[in-house]
């Protein structure tokens, strides 16, 4: 009767341990630095929501997202080897070339569509958006859940977006 028993709970053992989900080592470790100049390299195809604008005063400036208006987004693929940013300014839609060196992300000159959105708060913030991508400083990188992007401007100022699955 004894081996039955010891079978039977070494049985219910293995059962109970089997359920339990495997962690990966590095769950647990700290976030990388997102100023890790490899990082950048984690932005092609990727797509970004602006959150978040930080000016260097430490005021915030209202961005459009969610229920006060369409949000503005940053579109960053691979097509045919060439580098193409494209997203919506906060009125009209952008579109034009990006590079990724030294970890710094920069766009060459962007295009847009040309219609007018009077009075609209993307209206209002979509030429200093665009003005701010052709300053960045630098830029940082977060892969890990939540996933973020931010721009740090020549001026001081930090654009935070966060991931936006295509």
């Amino acid at each position: 009767m004894r081996p039955r028993r010891s079978f039977a709970l070494l049985a219910t053992a293995t059962f109970l341990s089997a359920c339990t989900m495997p962690t990966h080592p590095d769950a647990s470790a700290t976030a990388p630095d997102p100023f890790n100049q490899a990082a950048t390299q984690l932005l092609d195809n990727t797509r970004w929501e602006l959150t978040r604008w930080l000016e260097a005063d430490g005021s915030l400036r209202e961005v459009p997202h969610g229920d006060n208006g369409e949000p503005i987004t940053l579109e960053l693929s691979i097509d045919d080897g060439q580098r193409r940013a494209s997203g919506y300014s906060g009125c009209n839609r952008y579109m034009g070339m990006y590079t990724l060196k030294d970890g710094k992300l920069s766009f060459g000159p962007l295009a847009g569509t040309r219609m007018a959105c009077p009075g609209s708060a993307g209206g209002k913030l979509e030429a200093p958006y665009l003005d701010a991508l052709a300053h960045i400083a630098r830029t940082g990188v977060q892969m890990r859940e939540p996933q973020a992007l931010q721009l740090i401007l020549d001026n001081g100022a930090t654009l935070s977006f966060s991931r936006h699955e295509q």
